[in-house]
C-alpha cells in the first residue's frame, strides 16, 4: 500500500495555495525557508518549476544562487507572478527577470546587477541594500512611493519619531540608488522622480522647524527640487494676479490720476481698472518697466518685491527648463 504524500501548507488569504509535495517541514521545496536553494541544479528547476505552472509566490530563495536564471514568461501579457516572494541576499546576477511581478516581495540585499528588470513590478517591495549596477529598469514600476516611506509615514502618524527617522533613512539610500541606476541607463525622467524622493526624504530627517527644512520644503513646493518647471509657472501666474489684486486697492497713478478700487464706480469700471493692475503686474514681474503706470503708497512695496521676485523667477525657470530639456 503506498503512502499519500502530503501538500504543501503554503497558502495565502486571496485563495492561492500551493499544491506541490511537502517536505517534512511540511512546505514544498521552494517555499520551505530553511532549504537554501544554492545547489547547481536549482536554476533549471526552478525555471521548469515556473514554466510547468507551479506556485511561485511567497517562494523563498532567500541566499539563493540564481545567477543568470530565465523566469521570463515568453508571448504572454503578464509575467510570473513572485509576489510576497522571499530573496533576502539572493543572486541574481545577469538574471533575465523582464515583466515579472515582484510586489510586495522582499529583495533586501540581493545582487541584482546586470539582470533585466524591464516592466518588473516592485510596488511595495523591500529594496534596501539591492545592488543595482548595470541593471535594466526600463517601465519598471516601484509605485509613488516605496515601502520603506509608508511605513516611515505610519511610524510618524503613531509618534514614533526613531522608527520614523530610521525608515526616512532607509528610503533615503533606496531612492539615491535607484536614481544613480537610472541615470546610468538614460532614464532621466524617472531618475528625476528619484531625485525629488530622495531629497524628501532627506527633509524628514531634519529637525522640524528647522530652517534647513523649510528652506527644503519651500524649494520642494516652489520647483519641485529642479525637477518640474511647471511649478515655477504656476506660482508666477498666482503670484501675478495676487499682486494685481493688491494693486487694485492700493492704487495706481496714470498720467496724475490715481485708480485705486471703489465700490461706487460700478462694476464694469472696477473689472477694467482690475485688467489694467493685472497688465501693470505683468510688466513689474518681467522687470520691462515702461512708465506707463506708477505705483504710489504701499503699492511701491508691493512692486518691489514682485520686480524681485519676478527676476529671479524667470533665471529659476530658465535654468530648470533648460536643465529637462538638455536631458
Amino acid at each position: 500500500m503506498t503512502q499519500k504524500t502530503s501538500q504543501c501548507c503554503y497558502h495565502e488569504d486571496g485563495g492561492f495555495r500551493c499544491t506541490e509535495a511537502a517536505e517534512p517541514s511540511g512546505l514544498c521545496y521552494w517555499h520551505d525557508p530553511d532549504i537554501i536553494k544554492d545547489k547547481p541544479e536549482d536554476i533549471a528547476r526552478l525555471e521548469a518549476f515556473a514554466r510547468g505552472g507551479g506556485m511561485l509566490r511567497g517562494i523563498c530563495l532567500k541566499e539563493a544562487q540564481l545567477p543568470g536564471i530565465d523566469l521570463v514568461r515568453h508571448h504572454q501579457k503578464t509575467g510570473f507572478d513572485l509576489t510576497h516572494a522571499e530573496l533576502y541576499r539572493a543572486n541574481l546576477c545577469g538574471a533575465h527577470l523582464f515583466n515579472i511581478n515582484l510586489q510586495q516581495a522582499s529583495l533586501m540585499k540581493a545582487d541584482l546587477r546586470e539582470a533585466n528588470l524591464h516592466c518588473a513590478n516592485l510596488v511595495d517591495a523591500n529594496l534596501l541594500g539591492a545592488k543595482w549596477n548595470g541593471t535594466k529598469i526600463e517601465n519598471m514600476h516601484t509605485g509613488a512611493i516605496i515601502r520603506q516611506e509608508k511605513l516611515a509615514k505610519q511610524a510618524q502618524q503613531q509618534r514614533e519619531k526613531a522608527l520614523a527617522d530610521d525608515y526616512f533613512q532607509q528610503a533615503e539610500e533606496i531612492y539615491r540608488n535607484l536614481r544613480k541606476t537610472a541615470e546610468r541607463e538614460g532614464l532621466f525622467s524617472m531618475a528625476g522622480h528619484y531625485l525629488r524622493r530622495e531629497l524628501t526624504m532627506r527633509r524628514h530627517q531634519m529637525p522640524k522647524y528647522s530652517f534647513q527644512r523649510i528652506f527644503s520644503k519651500v524649494i520642494d513646493l516652489f520647483c519641485g527640487y529642479g525637477e518640474l518647471p511647471a511649478r515655477v509657472i504656476l506660482f508666477s501666474i498666482l503670484l501675478i494676479i495676487c499682486c494685481a489684486v493688491l494693486y487694485l486697492f492700493t492704487g495706481l497713478r496714470f498720467d496724475d490720476t490715481v485708480y485705486q478700487f471703489d465700490i461706487h464706480q460700478g462694476l464694469a469700471n472696477n473689472l477694467n481698472l482690475f485688467f489694467n493692475c493685472l497688465y501693470y503686474s505683468v510688466v513689474t514681474f518681467t522687470t520691462l518697466g515702461y512708465g506707463d503706470y506708477t505705483p504710489i503708497g504701499y503699492s511701491r512695496l508691493i512692486a518691489a518685491f514682485e520686480a524681485f521676485t519676478g527676476s529671479f523667477t524667470i533665471a529659476l525657470f530658465v535654468v530648470v527648463f533648460v536643465k529637462k530639456m538638455t536631458r
